[in-house]
């Protein structure tokens, strides 16, 4: 039978150096036999923060906002050995997505940028299968320590890093690492720790950059669509073996390093591919009207 606990709320102020005045907003208990945490955040402006913890709640948020500025949905399911918590933030007052849009094709906003804060923590004891939506704003994801199984983050017009930030690596290997950007950008640093088997990258209007840079801890295979936007992949050392795979059109502009040799139409490697290496990494990349560059 499943169960539906409802959102503890907290109002116990903290005081925060650099984010001003904070108040615990939500408090999410863990469930002794839950083994896995399904959360599902959304937030359509603000700047939000996720971080660990060493707590044993599966989620803890602090924000700067009152009641009277902002609604919100929760709910909290226990459904077998898995825990499913979503929580929706509704800003009252957000501007239109008419008006971001021209924001971001026709320049800048008067409107100064927004002073909303989110400041979540996970716990590092449970493995997650995380799901992120941003609408508008910022948002910095730090997975450091954390047991992520899938991630999947999609913004519309929300700028937001996400990364490893401690040099702490995922606790088990994931599965799937999910992005997706509209009309925003998304950042994603040091992926390597993620231990991600299958990465798959959506980009619409927006920005998006994989820092492949260091050794990966396990295979990728990456798999990629870039509609009119741009995509920059940050290479590893040239001992790692790569392949690419690229379907193109005239309209796009794709940009492979001189060391990687063809070995195929619209096939390529380095050096140090071979069909059997270890802790390679695949692309398999669509592009219709926007750019691809490796570095």
């Amino acid at each position: 039978m499943h169960r539906k606990i409802w959102l503890t709320y907290c109002g116990v102020a903290i005081a925060g150096l650099a984010f001003g005045q904070l108040k615990k907003q939500f408090t999410v208990e863990d469930v002794a036999h839950c083994e896995n945490i399904r959360l599902c955040l959304k937030a359509n402006s603000g700047n939000c923060f996720i971080k660990p913890s060493q707590n044993t709640e599966i989620l803890n948020v602090f924000s700067n906002q009152t009641e009277n500025t902002y609604a919100h949905n929760f709910r909290k399911e226990v459904k077998g050995k898995t825990c499913e918590v979503l929580l929706n933030l509704e800003d009252m007052h957000s501007e239109g997505i008419s008006q971001t849009i021209s924001t971001r094709f026709f320049g800048a906003s008067d409107k100064p940028a927004s002073d909303k804060i989110w400041k979540m923590y996970l716990t590092d004891a449970k493995p997650y299968f995380l799901e992120l939506n941003y609408g508008i704003g910022n948002a910095n994801i730090d997975l450091s320590g954390l047991a992520i199984k899938t991630l999947k983050i999609n913004t519309g017009s929300a700028d937001v890093n996400v990364g490893y930030y401690s040099s702490l690596e995922n606790q088990i290997d994931m599965d799937t690492f999910f992005v997706k950007v509209d009309l925003g950008s998304i950042n994603v640093k040091n992926l390597n720790m993620s231990r991600s088997r299958f990465m798959m990258a959506d980009v619409g209007f927006g920005n998006m950059t994989l820092d492949f840079r260091s050794k990966p801890l396990v295979s990728n295979n990456i798999r990629g669509s870039v509609g009119a936007g741009n995509l920059t992949i940050l290479l590893p050392p040239a001992e790692t073996p790569v392949l690419v795979k690229i379907k193109d059109s005239w309209l796009c502009s794709v940009k492979i390093p001189d060391q990687f040799k063809k070995v195929s139409e619209n096939v390529f490697a380095n050096a140090a591919y071979t069909r059997d290496a270890k802790n390679s990494l695949t692309f398999d990349l669509d592009v219709s009207m926007g750019n691809i560059i490796f570095k």
